[in-house]
């Protein structure tokens, strides 16, 4: 494993992969705030275990890719779907099956719309629609959790160059995406936004990702979306509600919903086997 910066679209993204090269290949998307660390290492070695080829990379924003003065978002959702494909340009890969978290399954959602040939399947995990053309009642897409808003509303007083301080910060925003049925793990937690804090070329530049607008060039329509997709979703997000999974895989036209019974808006550790056993399934057909 080595980290790798590439030039894409004019711009720097890192990227690492796990697995050998010769195998199927897994792109992972991580959601909006958030460096490639929060697919976790470990997660990342038993999914190539399974014989794939796995890839996680840095978001514009976030960890040792292009970071933007905090404040500015001269991109769209689109330029970041290009990002991901060419990090698959960078490693010479034709198609690949995309797991995305939260935003990363959005898109994952523009790829699958602009570049179809690029994508085996999909696998969308705690995530949601992106600019759809659908009209869809509020009970199938409700809100975030207004504690999750008023917990990071705090962060405006937060000391950002005081690290401890920051570390403890975000853990404790973890603490209100762990869902009741698990306990989050501080000791990976920590080792996490750590890692985090320490890679950033500019920490605050994640919060960029709140300032993206809908690109209404690419309003996905679901009936475009034709590849294989699994839906893994827990009862208890907090970000993206249990319904937002629920109406995603019923109007998706090839897809498969796991549900994850008193899961948050998490890839926690206690679901890893059934997690990693799905995609490896999902990404078999």
């Amino acid at each position: 494993m080595r980290e790798n910066i590439h030039t894409i679209n004019g711009i720097q993204i890192c990227s690492e992969s796990f697995g050998n090269p010769a195998h199927p290949a897994v792109l992972l998307l991580m959601g909006a705030t958030c460096s490639m660390v929060y697919w976790d290492e470990e997660f990342c070695q038993r999914l190539a275990h399974t014989g794939r080829f796995v890839i996680r990379y840095d978001n514009r924003d976030t960890g040792r890719s292009t970071t933007y003065s905090p404040g500015t978002a001269p991109y769209t959702l689109a330029d970041m779907a290009d990002d991901a494909v060419g990090v698959l340009d960078a490693y010479g890969i034709e198609q690949a099956h995309l797991v995305g978290m939260s935003l990363g399954g959005m898109i994952a959602q523009i790829i699958a719309v602009k570049h179809p040939q690029r994508v085996r399947s999909i696998t969308f995990v705690a995530s949601s629609f992106y600019g759809s053309d659908l009209t869809l009642p509020e009970e199938d897409v409700p809100p975030m959790d207004e504690r999750i808003l008023a917990y990071h509303a705090k962060g405006a007083a937060l000391d950002w160059s005081d690290e401890e301080a920051v570390a403890d910060y975000l853990v404790s925003g973890s603490r209100l995406l762990c869902g009741s049925k698990h306990t989050l793990d501080e000791e990976r937690a920590y080792k996490q936004v750590r890692a985090e804090i320490k890679r950033a070329n500019n920490l605050l530049s994640m919060f960029n990702h709140a300032l993206l607008q809908e690109d209404h060039s690419y309003v996905v329509k679901v009936e475009e979306i034709r590849m294989p997709a699994l839906v893994i979703h827990g009862t208890e997000d907090t970000i993206l509600p249990y319904p937002h999974g629920v109406a995603l895989a019923r109007e998706l036209k090839d897809a498969t919903l796991l549900t994850l019974e008193g899961t948050g808006h998490e890839v926690h550790p206690d679901d890893w086997d059934a997690i990693i056993a799905a995609i490896a399934k999902h990404t078999s057909r």
